[in-house]
């Protein structure tokens, strides 16, 4: 396992408040009372050990497959249903969500091999990433992907928590089939828009691992 770039900054200032608490503690609060100060120690380092966990990237064999779409995300899949595309497409397609509870792997990674057509950031909300209108209304970066003529579409979408999406795509780039799209900090959601002949091979309820598991075939 590894720690992402993206955590260094963020596990640094933990690390320091860490340091700074425990010390204050030790000085202030152990005299009179080890067991308070041996509590607060507990607590932050739960915390500590929690947010290097948030930034770790497993070690994994990912999967590659040409005809197959790969899960962009770890987490739980909350929705599967047949929408009216509003942004980029404007036909009917099918809406795979994941939900990424603060506990999941948070890289987030191509479901395809090809390369990116569209790129774009949206300002937002930051409804429950679970609320049917997070799609629409939250913090959200929308790519799509373009492949022997075939088109799909995903958003990272930012939850309650998130309060930063990173993507690393931009138009015209060479996509490469489970590698690194983005990162999205904390609680979050992925949207995967397939074409309606693509066939499902996950259900609502499912755990998926971002980079290996097959959602659909196309």
């Amino acid at each position: 396992m590894t720690i992402h770039k993206e955590g260094y900054k963020t596990i640094a200032v933990c690390a320091i408040v860490f340091g700074i608490i425990n010390i204050l503690s030790f000085y202030i609060i152990s005299p009179h009372s080890a067991t308070v100060s041996w509590i607060i120690f507990f607590i932050t380092l739960i915390f500590l050990l929690f947010i290097i966990s948030f930034f770790r990237i497993p070690k994994r064999i990912l999967t590659i497959r040409e005809d197959a779409v790969i899960a962009p995300a770890d987490g739980k899949v909350v929705t599967i249903e047949e929408i009216n595309a509003d942004e980029y497409f404007t036909d009917n397609r099918i809406q795979v969500s994941i939900f990424m509870s603060p506990m999941n792997v948070h890289v987030n990674r191509n479901p395809v091999k090809g390369e990116v057509g569209y790129s774009q950031y949206h300002k937002g909300k930051y409804l429950m990433a679970w609320h049917p209108k997070s799609s629409t209304e939250n913090e959200r970066h929308t790519v799509v992907y373009r492949k022997e003529g075939k088109e799909i579409l995903v958003k990272q979408i930012a939850g309650a928590l998130a309060k930063r999406i990173v993507n690393y795509l931009q138009i015209g780039h060479k996509a490469e089939q489970s590698a690194e799209m983005g990162f999205i900090k904390f609680g979050s959601r992925v949207d995967v828009i397939l074409p309606l002949e693509a066939k499902l091979q996950v259900k609502i309820g499912d755990n998926v691992k971002g980079g290996v598991t097959i959602i659909a075939l196309w």
